[in-house]
C-alpha cells in the first residue's frame, strides 16, 4: 500500500471545477484518473460539509484511491473501498456500502477502473445514477499508449459507455508525463483534447496543471503574450498525490496554504 505524506493535500487553495454533486471519473488505464479523483475530493471539502470518494476500481491492483484512505479521512473525505482493497489479494469485490453513497447529502466522487472491463463494475449502478443529475468525466492523456490520437481516445469512450450503460457529460484533459511534466507538456496536449471533445460532441470541461509547474506554466503564457486564462481554458491546478513505490516521497507536491 502507498501512503501520502501529511503535507500532501491542500484545502482548496484554488477554484474547484464546476462539476455535479455526483461525479464519475473514468478513462483509459494510466490516464491519471485516480489522482484526479483524490484532488477533486479534497478540494470539494471546501464546498460541501460531506465528501465521499468511492473506489470502484476493481481492475488495477497498483493505483487505487483507497490506498490513500488514511490521508483522505484525515482531511474529511469518507472513503468507500472494494473489499480487500489495499491488501495482497487481487480479487476485490464491491462493497455493499456503495449503495449508501447515493443517499449522501454531500458530494460523491466515483473513481472507476479503466476501459470497458473496469466500467462493468460501474454498470451495476446504472439504475442508481439514472434519476440523478450526474457528471461522467472522461479523462484523456495524450501521452498514454492506445490514446495518443484523438481518434483512438474517442473510440475508447464508446467501450466505456457500453459497459457502464451511462453517457459521458464531458472530457477532461489530464495529459502528463509524471515527474517530467512541463508547461510545454500540458500546452502541447490541448489541441489533442479539444479534438477528442469535438469528435465526441462533448465539452472539454477542464485541463489539469500540476501545481509544481504552476509558475513555469504562467511564465510560458506570459512569454507568448497571453495570460493563463486565455491560452488554456478552465485550467485546474492539481497536486500529485499518487506516486509509484519507487518515487521519492519528497517529489510529491508540497501543500499549498
Amino acid at each position: 500500500m502507498r501512503t501520502a505524506p501529511d503535507n500532501a493535500p491542500s484545502t482548496a487553495p484554488h477554484s474547484v471545477p464546476d462539476i455535479k454533486r455526483f461525479t464519475i471519473v473514468t478513462g483509459h488505464y494510466g490516464c491519471g484518473k485516480t489522482n484526479l479523483s483524490i484532488s477533486l475530493a479534497l478540494d470539494l471539502t471546501a464546498r460541501y460539509s460531506q465528501v465521499t470518494l468511492v473506489d470502484l476500481d476493481v481492475v488495477n491492483p497498483y493505483f487505487r484511491s483507497s490506498d490513500y484512505t488514511a490521508m483522505l479521512e484525515r482531511h474529511g473525505v469518507r472513503v468507500i473501498a472494494p473489499t480487500f482493497a489495499g491488501t495482497t489479494l487481487d480479487t476485490p469485490v464491491l462493497s455493499p456500502a456503495i449503495a449508501s453513497a447515493f443517499q449522501s447529502e454531500g458530494a460523491v466522487i466515483f473513481d472507476v477502473g479503466g476501459d470497458d472491463v473496469g466500467a462493468t463494475a460501474l454498470g451495476r449502478y446504472s439504475k442508481d445514477f439514472a434519476p440523478l443529475d450526474y457528471d461522467l468525466l472522461y479523462v484523456v492523456n495524450r501521452y498514454r499508449s492506445l490514446t495518443t490520437t484523438a481518434e483512438d481516445a474517442a473510440a475508447l469512450l464508446a467501450e466505456i459507455e457500453g459497459a457502464s450503460h451511462l453517457k459521458a457529460t464531458g472530457v477532461v484533459n489530464n495529459s502528463h508525463l509524471r515527474g517530467e511534466t512541463t508547461a510545454a507538456t500540458v500546452l502541447d496536449s490541448v489541441e489533442f483534447a479539444r479534438e477528442t471533445a469535438r469528435l465526441l460532441n462533448l465539452p472539454l470541461r477542464f485541463t489539469t496543471v500540476p501545481i509544481a509547474i504552476a509558475a513555469e506554466f504562467a511564465a510560458t503564457g506570459s512569454s507568448a503574450g497571453q495570460d493563463s486564462a486565455s491560452f488554456i481554458e478552465n485550467a485546474y491546478p492539481v497536486q500529485i498525490h499518487v506516486r509509484t513505490p519507487w518515487e521519492d516521497p519528497s517529489e510529491v507536491d508540497e501543500e499549498v496554504s
